[in-house]
């Protein structure tokens, strides 16, 4: 592992998902196969240290330390090759003792710390989440299941927690484990190497995709950590093995906190860019200068989909502030077109007997949002909307499957069928009316539907005076919070008065169509940026994988 090539390029290959994760699991998997350190030929080779733990384990045998143990079956199932000095072994070979622990009796008050799988973290031993063993019971575990220094704890069970494994340090005195966690006690070999091989990702992925993989509880038993394959350096590099990983894994957290702290100013910056432009100054030439300025900087401050879609989201808050584009004072002031949005209603409701009021009343000031530019007015959104929600109808599942797919079938958030009629054959507002989308805003909450189309009674059926004008009332609604018109938590959902209260700020219709077209130039450029970033991350995984696929011939 040459350090100073990976510094050269982590700039680059640092950015990539998971990269500083996928060094780490490299740099154990180059030091199990033998690739992190280089052999000495002067070492004792792996086959005469297994000799002499052969010889110690009869003595320990002989003092009734250790039991007798069954023999292990031959191994026939290496990962890969390994350096002529090493050797593969099976983990009782190079160990006193493996044992899961005892099912304890817990006390209620008073007693001894006993170890589960909860205090088994990456970072260490965690005792503070330890339930407690009664003095009593104590009396039941031999003295060799008293955790000692250099025991390795192997948790055995649970989806998510299984095969973490950590070093003992300084144990307390009389400490257990429950029947979650393994005790492996290493004889004549380094723990911290077993621990690097037993958590690399030959046998901790295999351990995690066999957990994730099961419905019934799946087990670390006894004799699966028994006849776990090991492969064994000579123990003097077993040692500079240990050393090198310890130095790499120092390289690492100095690598994540260097990225952690450029990320974090990007995002203070990205933050402090979109705070002033979301609080516009009322100077139109100091607000010019900050967009002009976030327009040029974020493009290289924007690291993740989540920032794009921050950036979204101020683009319609401006759009609907008056801030995206000029005011034109030639334009035809909103109040003209509400006086012409009124007597369509008019017409409509004498022409198809629809009960929709013509009456628009103005905003109280006390229940305007903020100020508006001086063409523009408040009113709110069922004032100026046609409800068509009674022309819905819902088609169950099972109905929808016997049909011919043919026309779009609309959900709370878009297409999710196809039947074989149609209800809508003209451009409409579509608006969620319920699921949590309404609040979490995971796929778009307004939308226009096109062609001839179905709509169940899960989406709002809006239609207005031009198509133009639904395109401004779609981005009202995007730029909304929808928090204050939703009622129920289990079933979220906005039902038409709430949605008709909604306050909205409406510009001339001809500063509406100038906003429209810049709100979509200024998306095209969200998504040439989510395009950049996915093709970013894809170059630095790349080179990460060259990086790390170099090393590793090397």
């Amino acid at each position: 592992m040459n350090a100073e090539r990976l510094m050269a390029h982590f700039e680059r290959i640092s950015e990539a998902p998971d990269a500083i994760a996928r060094l780490r699991r490299f740099i154990l998997d180059l030091a199990v196969r033998g690739k992190l350190v280089e052999q000495d030929p002067e070492d004792e080779p792996a086959a005469e240290l297994l000799k002499r733990i052969a010889v110690e384990k009869a003595q320990l045998l002989k003092a009734g330390e250790i039991k007798k143990e069954k023999p292990l079956p031959p191994i026939e199932d290496a990962y890969f090759d390994l350096p002529r000095s090493w050797t593969w072994t099976r983990l009782r070979k190079v160990t006193s003792y493996i044992q899961r622990g005892k099912s304890p009796k817990y006390a209620v008050n008073d007693g001894l710390p006993v170890v589960s799988q909860k205090c088994v973290q990456w970072s260490g031993l965690d005792l503070t989440v330890a339930k407690q063993i009664t003095l009593e019971s104590l009396v039941d575990y031999e003295r060799i299941r008293f955790l000692r220094e250099g025991d390795l704890l192997w948790n055995s069970t649970g989806t998510g927690t299984i095969g973490r494994i950590i070093k003992v340090v300084d144990p307390l005195e009389k400490l257990v484990c429950d029947s979650h966690v393994t005790v492996v006690r290493c004889l004549a070999v380094v723990p911290e190497y077993i621990r690097a091989w037993l958590r690399s990702d030959h046998v901790y992925a295999l351990i995690e995709h066999r957990a994730a993989g099961s419905t019934n509880q799946v087990e670390l038993t006894a004799q699966m950590a028994i006849n776990q394959i090991v492969p064994l350096p000579p123990l003097a590099e077993q040692h500079r093995i240990v050393a090198k990983v310890d130095e790499l894994r120092d390289l690492c957290d100095q690598l994540e906190a260097a990225r952690q702290q450029r990320q974090q100013g990007r995002e203070r910056l990205m933050a402090a860019t979109l705070q002033r432009l979301n609080q516009p100054s009322e100077d139109p030439a100091s607000f010019r200068k900050d967009a002009s300025f976030a327009l040029q900087v974020l493009p290289s401050l924007t690291t993740t989909p989540a920032q794009i879609k921050q950036l979204r989201q101020t683009i319609l808050n401006l759009a609907v502030r008056g801030k995206l584009v000029e005011q034109d004072p030639e334009d035809e002031p909103a109040e003209e077109l509400l006086a012409w949005i009124a007597a369509d209603r008019k017409l409509l409701s004498s022409a198809k007997s629809r009960n929709q009021s013509a009456s628009i009343h103005p905003l109280p000031i006390e229940a305007q949002p903020y100020s508006l530019p001086c063409n523009w007015s408040w009113v709110r959104f069922g004032d100026i909307m046609y409800s068509r929600d009674g022309e819905r109808v819902p088609v169950s599942k099972d109905e929808r499957s016997r049909l011919a797919k043919k026309y779009d079938y609309y959900g709370a958030s878009g297409v999710i069928d196809k039947i074989d009629g149609y209800l809508f054959d003209k451009p409409l507002l579509l608006i969620g009316e319920d699921g949590a989308n309404l609040l979490n805003r995971s796929t778009p909450i307004a939308f226009i539907a096109r062609g001839q189309y179905w709509v169940n009674n899960h989406a709002h059926v809006l239609d207005g005076i031009s198509e133009e004008f639904l395109r401004f009332m779609e981005l009202s609604i995007k730029a909304t919070d929808l928090s204050p018109y939703v009622t129920g938590t289990a079933q979220p959902k906005m039902n038409q008065a709430k949605m008709n209260s909604i306050p909205i700020a409406l510009p001339p219709l001809a500063e509406q169509h100038r906003i429209v077209a810049k709100v979509d130039e200024l998306m095209a450029l969200c998504d040439q940026l989510e395009q950049q970033l996915s093709q970013a991350d894809q170059q630095r995984r790349r080179l990460l994988e060259a990086v790390l696929e170099e090393a590793l011939g090397g």
